[in-house]
């Protein structure tokens, strides 16, 4: 299997590797290529971690990976999720933002959705994107096909945010299959989040 990752910022090539190590039949080896040394980096921290044999062929800016899997590689439930456990990613910063609703601040509801649209693109679009992003209650619905949103939340992954919706909540609006982007967490690890980060910023 051959995926061309070239001119993607990481996670993605980590996370397209993710996805595709549990495909390959035994014997099969996936061939990823990348033109950015922290993607190289990083995919070589994958090989190791998933026990997959590594061999590298470097063509001027151009890398070819070669990962070879010891075992059958179990599927992630959440690939972006696991990627950003131990990438290096150039531009994430150490902050965490959690979402609780569709709309921001008090007053207007159309004024809270301009509102959080916009705060949501700014954030996609600094120099540093927070580590962490969680969504949850009304929240939940900016994850989902026909958010407003979902591009700058997607840009959010893209540079490296872990992007994870509050899967009661989704069951609650009956939105579940609706969820275009980032993984399921539960309350149980929502409430690891706010114990480890007592800093958490809510939008």
């Amino acid at each position: 299997m051959h995926i061309d990752a070239r001119n993607l910022a990481c996670p993605r090539p980590v996370v397209l590797a993710l996805e595709a190590l549990p495909k390959l039949k035994p014997g099969e080896s996936l061939d990823i290529l990348v033109n950015d040394d922290v993607a190289s980096a990083n995919l070589t921290r994958l090989a190791a971690e998933k026990g997959c044999a590594l061999t590298t062929v470097a063509q001027g800016q151009e890398t070819t990976l070669t990962l070879t899997p010891n075992a059958p590689v179990e599927q992630s439930a959440s690939a972006s999720a696991e990627a950003a456990d131990f990438c290096e990613i150039p531009g994430r910063g150490d902050a965490v933002i959690v979402v609780d609703a569709d709309t921001m601040g008090r007053g207007s509801e159309e004024l809270g959705r301009i509102l959080v649209k916009g705060l949501l693109y700014a954030l996609a679009h600094q120099d540093q994107v927070p580590r962490l992003a969680l969504f949850y209650n009304g929240g939940a619905r900016l994850t989902c096909e026909g958010s407003e949103s979902l591009d700058d939340i997607r840009e959010l992954e893209a540079r490296g945010t872990q992007i994870l919706t509050c899967g009661t909540c989704l069951d609650f609006y009956g939105i579940r299959e609706r969820l275009a982007v980032g993984g399921v967490t539960n309350l149980y690890e929502i409430a690891k989040v706010f114990a480890e980060n007592p800093g958490v910023t809510v939008l």
